[in-house]
């Protein structure tokens, strides 16, 4: 499955959940300009533009645009094949998007136990992550489609997310410059303000830096995606053209 990626700061360092195409694009070379759905009995491509917008296929059996293509016993073979592994690697990739999640969480854990949080918000942004990280881990889990982790709903979702957290640390690092201002101590007072002012900005490149664990976990996904390109090669749909489901450049 070939994920976009949304644009959040937390959103984009939990949601590592989700394999994004950039990441394919940079590991794998890998990029598809359809959505995938993945059905029980077909696998659904689509796309706004250009044509065909929708290909579907289902045992062999290819349709562009709602016209059935006629196939020869080739063909026919490459799609059956086509449509069997990526049924197999989308479990694959989802463990991986599961494991992009606990990475992430571990990596936030690791940034806010060292902010100095009073005990409460310490720990009322843990039970936070975990329950964030438990639902996410939960969607990827029950995903079929990558419309899932795009547009207005996913925005929506990360969105949600970031909101709930980000606030938190920043209320409470805010709350000890008040204080440290209160007892006297400016200079604290002002760092504290200014870490709080600057909380996504400094957490981004260090929680990107620890995520880079899961490179070789999205390198092992490139075999199978460069076989998936291989298969679909001179497949053509009804309008004559190659279908390029997905490309791989060298």
């Amino acid at each position: 499955m070939f994920v976009r990626r949304s644009s959040v700061l937390l959103v984009s360092l939990l949601a590592t959940c989700a394999v994004h195409a950039q990441d394919l694009a940079a590991t794998c070379h890998a990029s598809s300009s359809y959505d995938v759905t993945v059905k029980p009995g077909s696998l659904l491509f689509d796309r706004p533009a250009p044509a065909p917008f929708h290909v579907e296929l289902q045992q062999g059996a290819l349709r562009t645009d709602g016209v059935t293509v006629k196939l020869n016993a080739e063909n026919q073979d490459r799609l059956t094949l086509f449509e069997r592994e990526l049924r197999a690697l989308a479990p694959r990739v989802r463990t991986v998007a599961r494991n992009g999640v606990d990475i992430a969480a571990q990596a936030l854990r690791a940034e806010v136990d060292g902010m100095g949080l009073s005990a409460d918000a310490h720990a009322e942004f843990l039970r936070r992550l975990d329950g964030h990280a438990a639902e996410l881990k939960q969607r990827i889990s029950i995903s079929q489609s990558t419309h899932d982790w795009q547009g207005d709903a996913a925005n929506q979702a990360m969105s949600q997310i970031a909101g709930d957290l980000l606030p938190l640390l920043a209320a409470d690092l805010g709350q000890q410059a008040i204080n440290a201002a209160l007892s006297g101590d400016l200079q604290t007072a002002a760092t504290l303000r200014d870490r709080a002012a600057d909380l996504a900005t400094d957490l981004q490149p260090r929680l990107q830096a620890r995520l880079q664990v899961l490179r070789p976990q999205i390198e092992a996904l490139c075999p199978s995606i460069r076989r998936l390109a291989q298969l679909q090669q001179d497949v053509r749909g009804s309008n004559g053209q190659p279908l390029n489901l997905l490309q791989v450049s060298r």
